[in-house]
């Protein structure tokens, strides 16, 4: 008996892959492909060079309706590169801080401890660390729906030297937040309201799709990007969920699949496994298989149980961010460690269909990875038991095996390891897809896979400190085709780029309704305002807009000291963006390294205060409406 899986393979792979055939479509001219794009490839495969509604995606269901005024290039004047602990906004605009880690997430709950002395049961009740992820979900129509909404917020990680507190406290504030917030006065503010709610590492969670897994399952993690789904729910990317798992057994060996996962017995500083023997990897306990998926909530019912969609494969997700395509669900992720994969997930029928059938489009589908050439096309391969070398013979047991093990799988498929790729944008103007491509080293280890896959280069990959932009544009527009054709948009570094647009490490892509590409940076604190030449340009991390049509890049935001802006978000009407800025006051190898005691060492934003602990949080960031405000905090 065929399965769902089975038959939307094969209809792809029946598929026109002749690939695009207008000039507009390609959206390459052959100057681009043949000369641009071998050498933008180069830097791509690490090869190393010199230098709720059917809209055509969710990036443009979140950020507005047609015809919403645009907040794009043309309506600011670019915020100059710094250095400056704050966030900084063009003229005429305003940031209010919103859900700074700790805050309580009901009025009656625990209030923030400066000192850091909260407990982890007060934790569990306060905005968590590490904002990522961030989606707008408007609550009521027109105006309504411009004023009031919920923000659900991914939490990534901690600070331990700024947290205060054990394992159970940073378990606590990792997850996910759900806030009610409204703009009243000219002003955005959380309030209290039956909505709020907490995510943490010990909710319980429910698993669904090939790989079953028992009901005593807990914990959302390492939260990262996201996305959403037409019928309104979040998806939760997990990440680095490999950083909390560690044992003391001396005997312990890694196999494999712990190696291939980044599992390891020092779990990377984070010593978790001694206080929850879940992350106790010589422990009967460990479950280090139940993390590293995209986690489904729905944020308009307090009660509704986060599930963990297993047809999406178990990797370090860099976000799920979805379009449809002949009412096909089309979700693209990516494996955010330098030389790991891009991923596309494409549902077995229309979702509406599937939706009225009482199954989830995101249960039943087929996860594909990518093999990139050189000389600018892709093809999708699918990750199907039974294909290729992913049979039982070749010790492949069945479906499940192949998406709990999806990065090996990938390598035996002969996927391109790609230069730290991060988040997915699709253009809701022309359905062009775009993925940030952080950084490289050069030195990371790339897949072992036996497919052939000499675009790859081996691993012998070289350096690309900056990071780039790429985009390509699916065979026949259509985003189920098991090929695409690709060129390179923009690089980190580029000297060409005016001071206004000077970036690197562009780790966040966000579409507005009108079509400007927002990037959000995060270089590493081991170079932020470093003495390379392109770091010392780029300044503090920042959100810049960009015109997919002329590439002009202009600074719209810059964050404080040791901060990443990561997530952004929009109303309805375009006018106020939601910006997360993540982790201030982090080491860096410029301004030293908070302490417990000089939390504030590094930065003291939000609140300003000499000494204080610095706080992720929220910005709100829209136009002024009492001239008397700062345009900056």
């Amino acid at each position: 008996m065929r399965d769902d899986a089975t038959e939307a393979t094969d209809a792809m792979d029946a598929a026109d892959t002749t690939g695009i055939t207008d000039d507009r479509a390609a959206g390459l001219s052959r100057r681009r492909v043949v000369t641009g794009g071998v050498l933008a490839a180069a830097g791509l495969l690490g090869l190393g060079t010199s230098g709720a509604a059917a809209l055509p995606s969710a990036a443009g269901a979140s950020a507005g309706r047609p015809g919403a005024a645009p907040l794009g290039l043309s309506s600011f004047t670019a915020v100059a590169a710094g250095e400056a602990d704050a966030v900084t906004v063009p003229a005429g605009r305003t940031a209010d801080v919103l859900a700074p880690w700790g805050q309580a997430v009901r009025a009656a709950g625990p209030p923030w401890r400066a000192d850091g002395s909260g407990s982890a049961a007060e934790q569990a009740q306060q905005v968590g660390s590490h904002h990522h992820g961030v989606q707008f979900f408007p609550l009521g129509d027109g105006a309504t729906g411009n004023r009031r909404g919920l923000l659900v917020i991914s939490h990534e990680a901690t600070d331990p030297e700024l947290l205060g507190g054990g394992a159970d406290k940073a378990v606590a504030a990792q997850g996910l937040t759900v806030l009610e917030v409204r703009e009243s006065g000219g002003v955005w503010k959380a309030v209290d309201s039956a909505y709020n709610r907490r995510i943490t590492g010990d909710s319980p969670v429910r698993f669904s799709g090939p790989v079953a897994v028992d009901g005593r399952s807990r914990g959302v993690l390492a939260c990262g990007g996201h996305g959403i789904t037409p019928w309104g729910t979040y998806l939760a990317a997990e990440e680095n969920f490999n950083a909390v798992f560690g044992t003391d057994e001396p005997d312990w060996r890694r196999d494999e699949e712990h190696v291939r996962y980044g599992l390891s017995a020092d779990g990377f500083g984070h010593p978790w496994h001694r206080a929850d023997p879940r992350f106790d990897l010589a422990a009967r306990e460990a479950r280090p298989d139940e993390f590293g998926w995209i986690v489904e909530l729905d944020p308009r019912d307090p009660s509704a149980v986060p599930v963990k969609r297993t047809a999406l494969g178990r990797f370090m997700h860099g976000g799920a961010t979805v379009t449809e395509a002949a009412g096909r669900l089309v979700v693209y992720s990516t494996d955010s460690e330098d030389g790991e994969y891009l991923y596309k997930y494409v549902s077995a029928d229309s979702w509406r269909r599937l939706r009225d059938r009482g199954r989830s489009p995101l249960d039943h589908g087929t996860l594909y990875v990518a093999r990139i050439s050189p000389d600018g096309v892709g093809r999708w391969l699918p990750l199907r038991h039974g294909h290729g070398p992913l049979t039982r013979d070749k010790g492949w047991h069945d479906q499940a095996d192949v998406l709990v093990r999806a990065r090996t799988a990938a390598d035996a498929l002969g996927a391109t390891p790609l230069a730290r790729p991060e988040r997915v944008a699709v253009s809701p103007l022309d359905g062009e897809v775009y993925l940030a491509l952080a950084n490289s080293t050069g030195g990371s280890p790339c897949s072992s896979g036996t497919g052939d896959n000499t675009a790859a280069g081996a691993c012998a990959r070289g350096a690309d400190p900056y990071g780039r932009v790429i985009r390509w544009r699916e065979a026949a527009d259509d985003g189920t085709s098991p090929s695409f054709r690709w060129e390179e948009f923009l690089v980190g570094g580029d000297p060409d780029l005016s001071a206004d647009g000077a970036f690197a490490a562009p780790k966040g892509l966000w579409f507005g309704a009108d079509g400007t590409l927002w990037i959000s940076t995060g270089v590493s604190g081991h170079a932020l305002n470093g003495t390379a030449a392109a770091y010392r340009a780029a300044g503090n991390n920042a959100l810049l807009a960009a015109d997919p049509t002329t590439r002009k890049v202009r600074r719209f935001l810059t964050a404080p000291r040791g901060a990443e802006v990561t997530g952004v978000t929009a109303t309805p009407d375009g006018q106020t963006l939601f910006v997360n800025i993540q982790h201030p006051g982090e080491r860096t190898a410029r301004w030293g390294a908070p302490d417990a005691a000089d939390p504030g060492a590094v930065s003291t934003w939000p609140s300003g205060q000499p000494g204080s602990r610095p706080r992720s949080a929220t910005v709100a960031v829209h136009p002024v409406r009492n001239p008397r405000r700062k345009e900056s905090s």
